[in-house]
Protein backbone atom coordinates (compact mmCIF):
# COMPACT_ATOMS: atom_id res chain seq x y z
CA UNK A 1 0.00 0.00 0.00
CA UNK A 2 1.75 3.36 -0.98
CA UNK A 3 1.65 5.80 1.96
CA UNK A 4 -0.03 8.86 2.19
CA UNK A 5 1.26 12.50 1.93
CA UNK A 6 0.53 14.28 4.98
CA UNK A 7 -0.99 17.38 5.15
CA UNK A 8 2.56 18.87 6.50
CA UNK A 9 4.19 17.64 3.97
CA UNK A 10 1.38 18.80 1.64
CA UNK A 11 1.63 22.54 2.72
CA UNK A 12 5.72 22.13 2.67
CA UNK A 13 5.05 21.79 -0.65
CA UNK A 14 2.99 24.71 -1.48
CA UNK A 15 5.10 26.93 0.53
CA UNK A 16 7.97 26.57 -1.69
CA UNK A 17 5.42 27.67 -4.56
CA UNK A 18 4.30 24.16 -5.70
CA UNK A 19 7.84 22.78 -6.71
CA UNK A 20 8.33 20.54 -4.28
CA UNK A 21 4.90 18.98 -4.28
CA UNK A 22 4.92 15.49 -6.02
CA UNK A 23 2.68 14.11 -8.72
CA UNK A 24 -0.85 13.35 -6.41
CA UNK A 25 -1.50 10.05 -8.11
CA UNK A 26 -1.58 7.30 -5.23
CA UNK A 27 -4.46 6.30 -3.80
CA UNK A 28 -5.15 8.45 -0.48
CA UNK A 29 -3.19 12.16 -2.21
CA UNK A 30 -6.73 12.99 -3.43
CA UNK A 31 -8.85 16.27 -1.58
CA UNK A 32 -9.25 14.40 1.44
CA UNK A 33 -13.13 14.56 1.64
CA UNK A 34 -13.45 10.96 3.10
CA UNK A 35 -15.84 10.03 0.00
CA UNK A 36 -16.21 7.80 -2.71
CA UNK A 37 -15.69 9.36 -5.56
CA UNK A 38 -16.00 8.06 -9.19
CA UNK A 39 -14.29 10.68 -10.72
CA UNK A 40 -10.87 10.42 -8.99
CA UNK A 41 -8.88 8.88 -11.79
CA UNK A 42 -10.07 10.66 -14.81
CA UNK A 43 -8.23 10.63 -17.24
CA UNK A 44 -6.10 7.38 -16.90
CA UNK A 45 -6.41 4.53 -19.59
CA UNK A 46 -6.76 1.02 -18.51
CA UNK A 47 -5.59 -1.80 -20.57
CA UNK A 48 -8.16 -4.99 -20.08
CA UNK A 49 -7.57 -8.14 -20.94
CA UNK A 50 -10.63 -10.46 -21.31
CA UNK A 51 -11.74 -14.16 -22.29
CA UNK A 52 -13.95 -14.39 -25.65
CA UNK A 53 -17.33 -14.47 -23.98
CA UNK A 54 -20.65 -12.50 -22.69
CA UNK A 55 -18.79 -10.68 -20.33
CA UNK A 56 -16.20 -9.14 -22.80
CA UNK A 57 -19.07 -8.62 -25.17
CA UNK A 58 -21.15 -6.40 -22.00
CA UNK A 59 -18.01 -4.62 -20.92
CA UNK A 60 -17.66 -3.48 -25.17
CA UNK A 61 -21.01 -2.69 -25.36
CA UNK A 62 -20.88 -0.28 -22.05
CA UNK A 63 -17.84 0.92 -21.74
CA UNK A 64 -18.35 4.67 -22.84
CA UNK A 65 -21.18 4.58 -20.17
CA UNK A 66 -17.99 3.90 -17.70
CA UNK A 67 -16.25 6.25 -19.52
CA UNK A 68 -19.09 8.97 -18.76
CA UNK A 69 -19.56 7.80 -15.23
CA UNK A 70 -15.36 7.81 -14.39
CA UNK A 71 -13.41 9.28 -17.19
CA UNK A 72 -11.16 6.66 -17.06
CA UNK A 73 -11.16 5.00 -21.26
CA UNK A 74 -10.32 1.40 -21.34
CA UNK A 75 -8.52 -0.22 -24.44
CA UNK A 76 -9.92 -3.98 -24.58
CA UNK A 77 -8.08 -7.24 -26.35
CA UNK A 78 -10.67 -10.48 -25.95
CA UNK A 79 -9.23 -13.21 -27.18
CA UNK A 80 -9.94 -17.15 -26.89
CA UNK A 81 -10.13 -18.46 -23.53
CA UNK A 82 -6.45 -20.98 -23.81
CA UNK A 83 -5.03 -18.42 -25.67
CA UNK A 84 -5.64 -15.65 -22.65
CA UNK A 85 -4.08 -17.65 -19.92
CA UNK A 86 -1.10 -18.60 -21.62
CA UNK A 87 -0.96 -14.74 -22.64
CA UNK A 88 -1.27 -13.79 -18.92
CA UNK A 89 0.98 -16.15 -17.42
CA UNK A 90 3.78 -15.16 -19.75
CA UNK A 91 3.19 -11.18 -19.14
CA UNK A 92 2.83 -11.61 -15.56
CA UNK A 93 5.66 -14.29 -14.98
CA UNK A 94 7.79 -11.44 -16.98
CA UNK A 95 6.85 -8.22 -14.53
CA UNK A 96 5.62 -5.95 -18.08
CA UNK A 97 2.22 -6.91 -18.64
CA UNK A 98 0.26 -5.02 -21.46
CA UNK A 99 -2.56 -5.37 -19.14
CA UNK A 100 -3.77 -3.35 -15.92
CA UNK A 101 -6.95 -5.60 -15.37
CA UNK A 102 -7.42 -9.23 -16.69
CA UNK A 103 -9.92 -12.16 -15.97
CA UNK A 104 -9.04 -15.81 -15.23
CA UNK A 105 -10.49 -18.88 -13.77
CA UNK A 106 -10.23 -19.65 -10.29
CA UNK A 107 -10.18 -23.57 -10.43
CA UNK A 108 -7.64 -23.00 -13.21
CA UNK A 109 -5.36 -20.53 -12.44
CA UNK A 110 -5.71 -19.76 -8.67
CA UNK A 111 -2.69 -21.21 -6.84
CA UNK A 112 -0.66 -20.87 -9.79
CA UNK A 113 -1.36 -17.05 -9.30
CA UNK A 114 -1.29 -16.95 -5.61
CA UNK A 115 2.12 -19.04 -5.23
CA UNK A 116 3.97 -16.92 -7.79
CA UNK A 117 2.65 -13.74 -6.00
CA UNK A 118 1.89 -12.39 -9.50
CA UNK A 119 -1.66 -10.72 -8.48
CA UNK A 120 -2.30 -7.01 -6.11
CA UNK A 121 -3.97 -7.20 -2.74
CA UNK A 122 -6.53 -5.43 -2.70
CA UNK A 123 -7.76 -5.98 1.38
CA UNK A 124 -7.16 -2.73 2.35
CA UNK A 125 -8.71 -0.92 -0.39
CA UNK A 126 -12.09 -2.88 0.22
CA UNK A 127 -12.43 -1.63 3.71
CA UNK A 128 -11.38 2.08 2.52
CA UNK A 129 -14.54 4.02 2.02
CA UNK A 130 -12.55 6.19 -0.29
CA UNK A 131 -11.69 3.13 -2.05
CA UNK A 132 -14.87 0.99 -1.92
CA UNK A 133 -18.37 2.82 -2.82
CA UNK A 134 -21.33 1.72 -0.38
CA UNK A 135 -23.19 0.85 -3.72
CA UNK A 136 -21.14 -2.28 -4.49
CA UNK A 137 -22.39 -3.89 -1.58
CA UNK A 138 -19.68 -5.69 -0.74
CA UNK A 139 -22.15 -8.53 1.60
CA UNK A 140 -23.91 -9.48 -1.74
CA UNK A 141 -21.31 -11.24 -3.09
CA UNK A 142 -21.45 -15.03 -2.07
CA UNK A 143 -19.24 -16.21 0.51
CA UNK A 144 -17.92 -19.16 -2.16
CA UNK A 145 -17.29 -15.92 -4.36
CA UNK A 146 -15.21 -14.39 -1.59
CA UNK A 147 -13.40 -17.52 -1.02
CA UNK A 148 -12.10 -18.14 -4.50
CA UNK A 149 -10.79 -14.19 -4.43
CA UNK A 150 -9.07 -15.09 -1.27
CA UNK A 151 -5.49 -16.68 -0.83
CA UNK A 152 -5.07 -18.91 1.56
CA UNK A 153 -3.48 -16.77 4.35
CA UNK A 154 -6.34 -14.23 4.28
CA UNK A 155 -5.53 -12.20 1.74
CA UNK A 156 -7.70 -10.51 -1.42
CA UNK A 157 -6.47 -10.25 -4.70
CA UNK A 158 -9.45 -10.58 -6.90
CA UNK A 159 -13.13 -9.88 -7.29
CA UNK A 160 -15.34 -12.84 -8.10
CA UNK A 161 -17.76 -12.01 -11.18
CA UNK A 162 -19.54 -14.77 -12.18
CA UNK A 163 -19.87 -18.58 -10.98
CA UNK A 164 -21.55 -21.59 -13.28
CA UNK A 165 -23.44 -23.94 -11.24
CA UNK A 166 -24.13 -27.16 -12.79
CA UNK A 167 -27.62 -27.78 -13.67
CA UNK A 168 -30.31 -30.23 -15.99
CA UNK A 169 -30.83 -29.15 -19.31
CA UNK A 170 -34.08 -31.10 -20.26
CA UNK A 171 -35.98 -31.83 -23.68
CA UNK A 172 -39.78 -31.00 -21.93
CA UNK A 173 -41.25 -32.24 -25.30
CA UNK A 174 -39.46 -35.85 -25.53
CA UNK A 175 -40.51 -36.18 -21.35
CA UNK A 176 -43.99 -35.20 -22.35
CA UNK A 177 -43.87 -37.61 -24.88
CA UNK A 178 -42.76 -40.76 -22.80
CA UNK A 179 -45.03 -39.58 -19.78
CA UNK A 180 -41.63 -38.90 -17.81
CA UNK A 181 -41.34 -36.94 -14.36
CA UNK A 182 -37.77 -34.71 -14.17
CA UNK A 183 -35.66 -37.08 -11.86
CA UNK A 184 -34.34 -35.98 -8.80
CA UNK A 185 -32.28 -38.88 -8.19
CA UNK A 186 -29.16 -40.67 -9.82
CA UNK A 187 -30.97 -43.71 -9.79
CA UNK A 188 -34.22 -41.93 -11.46
CA UNK A 189 -32.20 -40.10 -13.68
CA UNK A 190 -30.55 -43.60 -15.11
CA UNK A 191 -33.59 -45.13 -15.66
CA UNK A 192 -35.08 -41.92 -17.63
CA UNK A 193 -32.45 -41.80 -19.74
CA UNK A 194 -32.91 -45.57 -20.40
CA UNK A 195 -36.60 -44.88 -20.91
CA UNK A 196 -36.11 -41.83 -23.29
CA UNK A 197 -33.17 -43.42 -25.12
CA UNK A 198 -34.21 -44.06 -28.62
CA UNK A 199 -31.23 -45.12 -31.25
CA UNK A 200 -34.12 -45.59 -34.29
CA UNK A 201 -35.37 -41.92 -33.97
CA UNK A 202 -31.53 -41.02 -33.39
CA UNK A 203 -32.54 -39.75 -29.75
CA UNK A 204 -30.23 -40.23 -27.13
CA UNK A 205 -31.29 -40.41 -23.41
CA UNK A 206 -28.47 -38.50 -22.52
CA UNK A 207 -25.54 -36.44 -23.34
CA UNK A 208 -22.04 -34.88 -21.98
CA UNK A 209 -18.73 -34.36 -21.95
CA UNK A 210 -16.80 -37.34 -22.90
CA UNK A 211 -13.84 -36.23 -24.03
CA UNK A 212 -10.28 -36.35 -22.19
CA UNK A 213 -10.03 -33.51 -20.01
CA UNK A 214 -12.81 -31.65 -20.15
CA UNK A 215 -15.05 -34.97 -18.87
CA UNK A 216 -13.38 -34.14 -15.63
CA UNK A 217 -16.32 -31.97 -14.32
CA UNK A 218 -19.08 -33.95 -15.86
CA UNK A 219 -17.96 -37.22 -13.50
CA UNK A 220 -17.61 -34.83 -10.27
CA UNK A 221 -20.86 -33.35 -10.89
CA UNK A 222 -21.61 -36.98 -10.69
CA UNK A 223 -18.95 -37.61 -7.35
CA UNK A 224 -20.86 -34.97 -5.36
CA UNK A 225 -23.95 -37.39 -5.16
CA UNK A 226 -21.84 -39.28 -2.94
CA UNK A 227 -20.58 -36.55 -0.76
CA UNK A 228 -17.59 -36.61 -1.77
CA UNK A 229 -14.95 -34.20 -3.96
CA UNK A 230 -11.21 -35.66 -5.18
CA UNK A 231 -9.19 -34.09 -2.53
CA UNK A 232 -8.69 -33.74 1.33
CA UNK A 233 -6.76 -32.79 3.71
CA UNK A 234 -3.67 -30.22 3.94
CA UNK A 235 -1.25 -30.86 2.52
CA UNK A 236 -3.79 -31.93 -0.02
CA UNK A 237 -3.97 -35.79 -0.75
CA UNK A 238 -5.95 -37.99 -3.83
CA UNK A 239 -8.91 -39.57 -3.20
CA UNK A 240 -10.03 -40.21 -6.76
CA UNK A 241 -9.72 -44.02 -6.05
CA UNK A 242 -11.81 -44.08 -3.15
CA UNK A 243 -15.18 -46.77 -3.08
CA UNK A 244 -17.05 -43.82 -3.88
CA UNK A 245 -15.33 -42.50 -6.37
CA UNK A 246 -15.05 -46.00 -8.23
CA UNK A 247 -19.16 -46.07 -7.66
CA UNK A 248 -19.30 -42.81 -9.31
CA UNK A 249 -16.89 -43.62 -11.81
CA UNK A 250 -19.16 -46.66 -12.93
CA UNK A 251 -22.39 -44.62 -12.75
CA UNK A 252 -20.47 -42.26 -15.34
CA UNK A 253 -19.49 -45.33 -17.94
CA UNK A 254 -23.13 -46.76 -17.56
CA UNK A 255 -24.68 -43.45 -18.41
CA UNK A 256 -22.62 -41.81 -21.19
CA UNK A 257 -21.73 -45.75 -22.69
CA UNK A 258 -25.72 -47.08 -22.64
CA UNK A 259 -27.44 -44.08 -22.82
CA UNK A 260 -25.04 -41.54 -24.82
CA UNK A 261 -24.85 -40.66 -28.61
CA UNK A 262 -22.11 -42.76 -31.14
CA UNK A 263 -18.71 -41.19 -30.69
CA UNK A 264 -19.38 -39.31 -27.03
CA UNK A 265 -16.12 -40.20 -26.40
CA UNK A 266 -15.03 -36.92 -28.41
CA UNK A 267 -17.87 -35.18 -27.13
CA UNK A 268 -16.85 -31.39 -25.46
CA UNK A 269 -19.60 -28.92 -24.00
CA UNK A 270 -20.00 -27.81 -27.48
CA UNK A 271 -20.91 -31.55 -29.39
CA UNK A 272 -22.77 -31.45 -26.90
CA UNK A 273 -24.72 -28.87 -26.54
CA UNK A 274 -24.79 -29.05 -30.71
CA UNK A 275 -27.08 -32.13 -30.16
CA UNK A 276 -29.02 -31.00 -27.08
CA UNK A 277 -29.99 -27.89 -29.55
CA UNK A 278 -31.15 -30.13 -32.67
CA UNK A 279 -33.45 -32.20 -30.41
CA UNK A 280 -31.44 -34.91 -30.53
CA UNK A 281 -30.81 -35.54 -26.61
CA UNK A 282 -33.24 -35.83 -23.89
CA UNK A 283 -31.21 -34.64 -20.48
CA UNK A 284 -27.96 -33.12 -20.95
CA UNK A 285 -25.68 -31.84 -17.43
CA UNK A 286 -23.28 -29.27 -18.15
CA UNK A 287 -22.96 -25.06 -16.85
CA UNK A 288 -25.44 -22.79 -15.97
CA UNK A 289 -24.04 -20.51 -19.23
CA UNK A 290 -25.71 -22.69 -22.20
CA UNK A 291 -29.09 -20.96 -21.59
CA UNK A 292 -29.21 -18.27 -24.16
CA UNK A 293 -27.80 -20.40 -27.36
CA UNK A 294 -30.37 -23.22 -26.95
CA UNK A 295 -33.15 -20.33 -26.64
CA UNK A 296 -32.13 -18.87 -29.29
CA UNK A 297 -34.62 -19.72 -31.95
CA UNK A 298 -32.64 -18.71 -34.77
CA UNK A 299 -30.09 -21.43 -34.20
CA UNK A 300 -31.86 -23.60 -31.91
CA UNK A 301 -34.54 -26.56 -32.59
CA UNK A 302 -35.51 -27.25 -28.89
CA UNK A 303 -35.93 -23.07 -27.92
CA UNK A 304 -39.17 -22.74 -26.01
CA UNK A 305 -39.01 -26.35 -24.92
CA UNK A 306 -36.10 -26.87 -22.78
CA UNK A 307 -36.50 -27.34 -18.90
CA UNK A 308 -33.85 -26.01 -16.31
CA UNK A 309 -33.68 -28.61 -13.52
CA UNK A 310 -30.85 -29.08 -10.22
CA UNK A 311 -28.59 -31.47 -10.70
CA UNK A 312 -30.33 -35.15 -9.23
CA UNK A 313 -29.33 -36.01 -5.86
CA UNK A 314 -26.96 -39.23 -4.87
CA UNK A 315 -26.62 -42.38 -2.12
CA UNK A 316 -24.64 -39.87 -0.14
CA UNK A 317 -25.36 -36.08 -1.45
CA UNK A 318 -26.61 -33.84 -3.26
CA UNK A 319 -24.66 -30.94 -4.92
CA UNK A 320 -23.94 -28.36 -7.88
CA UNK A 321 -20.08 -28.29 -8.92
CA UNK A 322 -19.47 -24.68 -9.39
CA UNK A 323 -16.68 -23.04 -10.93
CA UNK A 324 -15.36 -19.18 -10.71
CA UNK A 325 -14.28 -16.57 -12.62
CA UNK A 326 -12.58 -13.18 -11.40
CA UNK A 327 -10.62 -10.03 -12.10
CA UNK A 328 -7.32 -9.29 -11.01
CA UNK A 329 -4.75 -6.70 -11.66
CA UNK A 330 -1.49 -7.47 -11.61
CA UNK A 331 1.43 -5.84 -9.47
CA UNK A 332 3.31 -4.47 -11.51
CA UNK A 333 0.30 -3.00 -13.24
CA UNK A 334 0.83 0.48 -15.03
CA UNK A 335 -2.27 2.24 -13.45
CA UNK A 336 -3.54 0.06 -10.19
CA UNK A 337 -6.40 2.27 -8.62
CA UNK A 338 -7.91 3.34 -12.17
CA UNK A 339 -8.23 -0.73 -12.76
CA UNK A 340 -9.57 -1.56 -9.44
CA UNK A 341 -12.15 0.81 -10.17
CA UNK A 342 -13.19 -0.77 -13.55
CA UNK A 343 -13.10 -4.04 -11.71
CA UNK A 344 -15.52 -2.28 -9.15
CA UNK A 345 -17.54 -1.37 -12.21
CA UNK A 346 -17.51 -4.87 -13.69
CA UNK A 347 -18.25 -6.74 -10.60
CA UNK A 348 -21.05 -4.18 -9.30
CA UNK A 349 -24.45 -5.28 -9.20
CA UNK A 350 -25.37 -3.25 -12.23
CA UNK A 351 -23.33 -5.39 -14.27
CA UNK A 352 -24.06 -8.56 -12.83
CA UNK A 353 -27.93 -7.73 -13.66
CA UNK A 354 -27.27 -7.21 -17.18
CA UNK A 355 -25.13 -10.40 -17.45
CA UNK A 356 -28.04 -12.43 -16.09
CA UNK A 357 -30.51 -10.70 -18.07
CA UNK A 358 -28.79 -11.66 -21.13
CA UNK A 359 -27.77 -15.23 -20.06
CA UNK A 360 -24.58 -14.83 -19.93
CA UNK A 361 -23.55 -16.42 -16.73
CA UNK A 362 -24.45 -16.19 -12.92
CA UNK A 363 -22.97 -13.20 -10.62
CA UNK A 364 -21.79 -14.12 -7.38
CA UNK A 365 -24.53 -12.10 -5.91
CA UNK A 366 -27.73 -12.89 -4.44
CA UNK A 367 -29.78 -9.46 -5.28
CA UNK A 368 -29.77 -9.68 -8.88
CA UNK A 369 -31.71 -13.29 -8.64
CA UNK A 370 -34.21 -12.01 -6.62
CA UNK A 371 -34.39 -8.10 -8.17
CA UNK A 372 -37.86 -8.53 -9.93
CA UNK A 373 -36.33 -5.31 -12.23
CA UNK A 374 -34.04 -8.10 -13.59
CA UNK A 375 -35.77 -11.11 -13.65
CA UNK A 376 -38.75 -9.06 -15.83
CA UNK A 377 -36.77 -8.05 -18.65
CA UNK A 378 -34.62 -11.85 -19.30
CA UNK A 379 -33.87 -12.97 -22.33
CA UNK A 380 -34.31 -16.36 -21.26
CA UNK A 381 -36.40 -18.51 -19.31
CA UNK A 382 -37.53 -17.25 -15.52
CA UNK A 383 -36.82 -21.37 -14.69
CA UNK A 384 -33.35 -21.38 -15.55
CA UNK A 385 -32.32 -18.27 -13.14
CA UNK A 386 -35.20 -19.93 -10.55
CA UNK A 387 -32.53 -23.10 -11.30
CA UNK A 388 -29.94 -21.50 -10.34
CA UNK A 389 -30.64 -19.61 -7.41
CA UNK A 390 -31.42 -22.85 -6.30
CA UNK A 391 -28.28 -24.15 -7.06
CA UNK A 392 -26.54 -21.77 -5.11
CA UNK A 393 -27.35 -23.55 -1.51
CA UNK A 394 -26.22 -27.26 -3.06
CA UNK A 395 -23.14 -25.13 -4.64
CA UNK A 396 -19.34 -26.94 -4.15
CA UNK A 397 -15.83 -26.76 -5.90
CA UNK A 398 -15.56 -29.28 -9.11
CA UNK A 399 -12.27 -29.27 -9.31
CA UNK A 400 -9.18 -29.28 -6.64
CA UNK A 401 -7.47 -26.07 -5.88
CA UNK A 402 -4.10 -26.91 -7.24
CA UNK A 403 -1.30 -25.81 -9.16
CA UNK A 404 -1.37 -28.65 -11.50
CA UNK A 405 -5.10 -29.00 -12.14
CA UNK A 406 -4.68 -29.48 -16.22
CA UNK A 407 -2.27 -32.55 -15.70
CA UNK A 408 -4.95 -33.63 -13.11
CA UNK A 409 -7.87 -32.86 -15.77
CA UNK A 410 -5.03 -35.15 -18.04
CA UNK A 411 -4.84 -38.09 -16.46
CA UNK A 412 -8.22 -38.71 -14.46
CA UNK A 413 -9.97 -37.48 -17.48
CA UNK A 414 -7.88 -40.21 -19.57
CA UNK A 415 -9.25 -42.76 -17.08
CA UNK A 416 -12.76 -41.61 -17.52
CA UNK A 417 -12.24 -41.61 -21.35
CA UNK A 418 -11.00 -45.66 -20.92
CA UNK A 419 -14.19 -46.05 -19.50
CA UNK A 420 -16.46 -45.70 -22.22
CA UNK A 421 -13.85 -47.83 -24.42
CA UNK A 422 -15.05 -50.52 -21.89
CA UNK A 423 -12.28 -50.19 -19.25
CA UNK A 424 -12.74 -51.42 -15.59
CA UNK A 425 -13.66 -48.64 -13.74
CA UNK A 426 -11.61 -49.74 -10.19
CA UNK A 427 -8.80 -50.50 -12.71
CA UNK A 428 -8.40 -46.53 -14.23
CA UNK A 429 -9.47 -44.54 -11.49
CA UNK A 430 -6.60 -46.58 -9.24
CA UNK A 431 -4.07 -46.40 -11.79
CA UNK A 432 -4.49 -42.71 -12.42
CA UNK A 433 -4.67 -41.82 -9.02
CA UNK A 434 -1.39 -43.71 -8.81
CA UNK A 435 -0.24 -41.86 -12.09
CA UNK A 436 -1.00 -37.84 -10.49
CA UNK A 437 0.07 -38.13 -6.78
CA UNK A 438 3.80 -37.97 -7.27
CA UNK A 439 2.85 -34.48 -9.13
CA UNK A 440 0.33 -33.62 -6.72
CA UNK A 441 2.89 -34.39 -3.73
CA UNK A 442 5.79 -32.31 -5.46
CA UNK A 443 2.88 -29.37 -5.99
CA UNK A 444 2.17 -29.49 -2.16
CA UNK A 445 5.43 -29.70 -0.86
CA UNK A 446 7.25 -26.71 -2.53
Amino acid sequence: MVRSITRRRALQGVALGGLAAPMLNTVTAYAQSGAFNWQRFKGQTVEVLMETGPRADLMKKYQKEFLDQTGIKLGIEVIPEQQARQKVAIELNSGKPSFDLFNFAFHVQKRQFEKAGWLLEITDWLKDPQMMPAEYELGDVSKLGMSFATTSDGKVNALPILCDYFMVYYNKELFAKKGIAFPKTLDEMMVAAAALNDPSAGVSGFVGRGVRNANVVLWTQLLSGWGQETVTGKPLRLITDSPDAIASAEYYKKLLSSYGPAGIAGFNWNEAQGLFMQGKAAMWIDATGFAAPVEDKTKSRVAGKVGYGLPPSGPKGHGSVTFGTGMAIPKAAAHKEAAYYTMLWMTGRTMAGRMLQVGGGIPFRTAPLKDPAVLSTLTIPREWAECAAGCAPISMPGLPVIVPVTEFRDVIGTALTNLLGGADPATEMKRATAEFKPVLDKSEAS
